[in-house]
């Protein structure tokens, strides 16, 4: 059904059409990679099990170590289950004929291909909720081995570093049972809602126009600030609070495994935050459009929110966020830790 409205399989044709290539390896050193990364993810789970007190088998979840274009085709497949409540509500609205509709779902295709080439040779590890197939822990090994030589740092250090990371992804969401389905729910809500009715189309379109500058700007949303309402960028906010929540408590997992497993940890640490900060004037506009701004401050946000509980309440008390939806923050308290803290503990 979403393949009427979206190509899926363009998409990630496009994908693999204008993705960059990898760093150079020999057929020795990328079985090496390979190799290490899964070794890394194995060595990294207990730590982070400890550490974050979450716990789950470390087998429950596969992890997979792939390339650009094999993270592309996990993406497209998960992309597509997860707007595919949005395409039924556009389908019920019949809001064009076979022929518009064919026409839009090339564009759609080719333009979400282009969105995935463009971040299938930046994101390093990424868990894979698979809304409608398995979830899985998924490592990009030519990106992985790319930024290890950008910094000049240990390769086995970084491997088993990004793990750390990539780990509390896969602990926090085997570990806690809800969690998934939460998260995927609350994503398909806002994508529900922020399909327009079609008379309503003309509207927003002009209002798409006129916030196109402000998609550019330093502290934005990105893409996302021009297609909502403000009722629609409360539910966006709500799911930010949600992605800031577990991307801060993976930023200080591995800040808190790290110094007892990776012997230079501060050496990376100190490489990779610079080299977040280095994105070229027409990578940085790129990836404010995309939203990718914000998900760095979502690191930031999201690990000031939960260093703060833990030090008002301790480990036990912070992980009463995994309780239920209801405990998870607000958006308005992942800036003030302390009202979360008087709302769930009293």
């Amino acid at each position: 059904m979403s393949q009427e409205y979206i190509d899926w399989d363009l998409a990630r044709r496009t994908g693999h059409r204008i993705v960059k290539d990898g760093p150079k390896v020999t057929l020795d050193e990328a079985r090496a990679a390979v190799a290490e990364l899964h070794s890394a993810a194995d060595r990294a789970h207990q730590p982070v099990a400890d550490t974050a007190a979450l716990h789950a088998p470390a087998g429950d979840t596969p992890v997979h170590v792939v390339d650009r274009t094999a993270w592309i085709d996990a993406n497209t497949a998960s992309m597509g289950a997860l707007v595919a409540p949005a395409v039924e509500k556009i389908t019920a609205k019949k809001a064009a004929g076979p022929t518009v509709r064919k026409v839009g779902a090339k564009v759609t295709g080719a333009e979400m291909g282009a969105l995935l080439g463009y971040v299938a040779s930046k994101v390093l590890g990424q868990f894979d909720l698979a809304p409608e197939g398995t979830p899985s822990l998924l490592l990009v090994a030519p990106n992985v081995v790319q930024v290890e030589r950008e910094l000049g740092v240990d390769p086995s250090d970084f491997r088993l570093w990004v793990c750390l990371h990539e780990e509390t992804h896969r602990v926090q969401f085997t570990a806690v049972p809800w969690l998934r389905e939460h998260v995927i729910t609350s994503a398909r809500t806002l994508m529900v809602d922020l399909v327009p009715d079609p008379d309503k189309l003309p509207e927003r379109l002009q209002q798409i126009t006129g916030r196109l500058p402000g998609a550019f700007k330093e502290g934005g949303q990105g893409l996302a600030d021009l297609v909502t309402t403000p009722q629609q960028r409360e539910e966006l906010a709500r799911v930010t609070a949600i992605m800031s929540l577990l991307e801060g408590h993976a930023d200080v997992v591995m800040d808190a495994v790290g110094p007892q497993i990776v012997p230079t940890v501060g050496e990376i640490r100190a490489k990779f935050d610079e080299r977040r900060k280095g994105a070229s004037g027409p990578d940085r506009l790129l990836r404010r459009l995309l939203g990718l701004e914000a998900k760095m401050r979502q690191y930031r946000d999201g690990a000031v929110f939960v260093r703060s509980v833990v030090d008002r309440v301790g480990l036990d008390g912070f992980n009463q966020v995994w309780t239920s939806p209801e405990t998870l923050p607000r958006p308005t308290e992942i800036a003030e830790p302390e009202a979360w803290v008087a709302r769930v503990h009293g």
